[in-house]
């Protein structure tokens, strides 16, 4: 199966990382995080905030890439402070408030300023 690299303004990039990837029936969307791609900066300084801009920029990748939060079977979350994991769940459920797709939480090793949250998915277009 042919690979494809998936791109949109829709989300925040860079030139070391695909936004996502497609082969076959799957979306691969990179670790992604809450900057707003239209201002360049955090969409907050709340675990809330961050999350929500994070599922948002997923969901315009998966867009891209021809699938939808619908899709997602798997999703991988990084926090840079476990005490925010109720408030990650709070907006995280807003997104999938029912079957949910499979899940992991960690934490993310590396710190950046003002970071609290990184999020992958992927998805399996059906």
């Amino acid at each position: 199966m042919p690979r494809q690299t998936i791109t949109t303004a829709n989300a925040p990039s860079s030139p070391l990382y695909s936004q996502g990837v497609k082969t076959g029936p799957h979306v691969v969307v990179s670790g992604t995080v809450g900057i707003d791609p239209a201002t360049g900066s955090l969409a907050g300084d709340t675990i809330q905030s961050q999350t929500r801009q994070a599922l948002t920029n997923c969901d315009a990748i998966l867009q891209a890439g021809g699938a939808s939060l619908n899709d997602v079977i798997e999703v991988g979350i990084l926090l840079t402070n476990p005490a925010d994991f109720a408030g990650l769940n709070e907006e995280y459920a807003q997104w999938f408030p029912s079957e949910p797709p499979a899940r992991y939480v960690a934490r993310l090793g590396v710190e950046l300023p003002g970071l609290l949250v990184s999020i992958r998915m992927t998805a399996l277009i059906t």
